[in-house]
């Protein structure tokens, strides 16, 4: 077992941190936030801001998070009272989801809005932190072999966690293909949300682990919100309402099969459909079509599209682990609509007869960019049309 081990590290939160991947690379550094070991799937984000967005994000749920920007914290932890219909500005939910994040080097913060630095942030969500990583190291390899399982242990520097201990616990977790995770960050009930207006029409969403910069911005569109859980029914969804979002979400969409068959249901009906990430997933699955898992996924706010219907590109925020396989979209009834620049990937579909189109990518784009936030007019043209016809 190859154990990089920084003995000369001073740790000046009193912790230490130990990572251990499944291919047997031991990788040792300091250790912050919340003291214990948590098993996940290893990604990375490209992003230099919004680790708040991003360590929010209920797509993050059983990954444990390395970021590829070296000074990470340098803004603090905001406040929630800063919003938009009282939904926090600088949030995607309303507490950490991942499993674990790995960083650089962990500065000071300093900005008004700042309420916490990120580790006392980390430590009172009960989520362990590791710093003084080489964390380029990590990305190059995670680029090179793939996305991987991972243990990560925070523990106090006068104690330790033996690598036997850390290797025990690996072996025996479940993996992140096979686990549903939409359960677990899904709201338990419906919940209602008003815009600032009169609402010009009233939507439902079927809520996977739904973003809140996507509910921030069909608030902006005049929209009234009703968020439900993801095991819904298909009438809730439509009984009352004049369109639905499939949202976001964590982990394999193949699993979700009661979803997929709620969204088959939903999207027979004519009623206008706009699907986000694995939303997309869900709807491509619905029709017949099929997903695989991507090496290393996209994850980060510099990912290039092409909408192949104008030829023009655009910078989007993405997080996802698996794709649509394009070859299966004309036995589904949809047509390629986006395709990513770097690898070719499918980023966007809509169905060749009814009232449907879905992004791979985020065009809510927290914090940026907001390149296609134009996805949400093209939604509100929908619907509206559709309540005209």
């Amino acid at each position: 077992m190859p154990i990089k081990q920084l003995p000369y590290l001073k740790c000046e939160t009193g912790l230490r941190a130990r990572l251990l991947l499944e291919d047997g690379e031991a990788i040792e550094g300091c250790g912050f936030g919340a003291q214990g070991m948590r098993v996940g799937e290893i990604v990375f984000s490209t992003s230099m801001t919004g680790y708040t967005e991003a360590l929010t994000d209920p797509s993050y749920a059983g990954q444990i998070l390395i970021w590829t920007h070296p000074m990470v914290g340098c803004y603090g932890i905001p406040t929630k009272t800063h919003s938009y219909c009282d939904v926090p500005l600088n949030y995607e939910s309303d507490h950490v989801q991942v499993e674990g994040f790995i960083v650089a080097e962990l500065p000071p913060p300093n900005h008004y809005l700042s309420i916490y630095d990120l580790n006392t942030w980390l430590a009172k969500s009960n989520v362990p932190g590791m710093y003084r990583v080489d964390t380029r190291a990590l990305v190059k390899k995670i680029r090179e072999r793939g996305v991987m399982m991972g243990i990560l242990a925070v523990f106090n520097e006068k104690d330790v966690i033996e690598w036997n201990v850390l290797e025990k616990e690996l072996r025996n977790a479940e993996r992140y293909d096979t686990k549903d995770f939409t359960y677990k960050v899904s709201p338990k009930t419906a919940i209602i949300h008003e815009p600032l207006t009169k609402p010009i029409a009233t939507i439902s969403v079927l809520d996977c682990g739904l973003k809140y910069g996507i509910l921030r911005w069909l608030l902006r569109y005049g929209f009234k919100v009703v968020r439900f859980p993801c095991w819904a029914k298909p009438d809730q969804l439509l009984n009352g309402f004049q369109g639905v979002v499939i949202s976001n979400g964590p982990g394999n969409p193949a699993l979700l099969v009661n979803q997929i068959k709620t969204v088959r249901e939903v999207a027979e009906s004519g009623i206008p459909v706009l699907g986000i990430c694995l939303g997309m997933q869900l709807l491509s699955l619905a029709f017949g079509a099929k997903t695989y898992k991507l090496r290393y996924g996209h994850r980060g706010p510099n990912k290039g599209v092409v909408d192949v219907t104008t030829g023009r590109s655009y910078i989007t925020t993405q997080n996802h682990g698996y794709a649509v396989d394009e070859s299966s979209l004309d036995d589904a009834g949809f047509m390629l609509w986006f395709k990513n620049i770097d690898d070719k990937s499918v980023e966007g579909v809509i169905h060749m007869k009814l009232p449907i189109v879905a992004t791979q990518f985020h065009p809510e784009g927290g914090p940026g960019p907001h390149d296609t936030t134009w996805v949400f007019e093209l939604l509100k043209k929908m619907v509206l049309n559709h309540g005209n016809s």
